[in-house]
């Protein structure tokens, strides 16, 4: 069965670092997509940042610069180091895995059939 926890979640104010992990299970994660997504209250899913089965990577506008999207597939884990945090970033996060011809975090959210419990992140000004 595949699995995923998402951890690291904390309140920070604005300008300061995250570093959110993925853990999963099963021999299966170095060949999917995984993307973090992000849902604020009242606002749609979101992907932030995606990185493929070759290890390609892709952030949403918003986040590009800031963030950084990493998997270290010796120890199934999927990370997100966040930077320079601001009050907008505010939202649970959630790590999300299958196998998908496209990998970009402009995917749909509904395409992805594996997800964690998510971890909230609160950036305070």
């Amino acid at each position: 069965k595949v699995q995923l926890a998402e951890s690291g979640g904390a309140s920070v104010q604005a300008g300061g670092s995250l570093r959110l992990s993925c853990a999963a299970s099963g021999s299966w994660y170095s060949r999917y997509c995984m993307v973090w997504f992000r849902e604020a209250p009242g606002k749609e899913r979101e992907g932030v940042a995606a990185i493929d089965d070759e290890g390609s990577t892709s952030y949403a506008d918003s986040v590009k610069g800031r963030f950084t999207i990493s998997k270290d597939n010796a120890k199934n884990n999927l990370y997100l180091q966040m930077n320079s945090l601001k009050p907008e970033d505010t939202a649970m996060y959630y790590c999300a895995a299958d196998q998908l011809a496209r990998c970009d975090e402009r995917r749909d959210w509904r395409a992805f059939g594996y997800w964690g419990q998510g971890t909230q992140v609160t950036v305070s000004s």
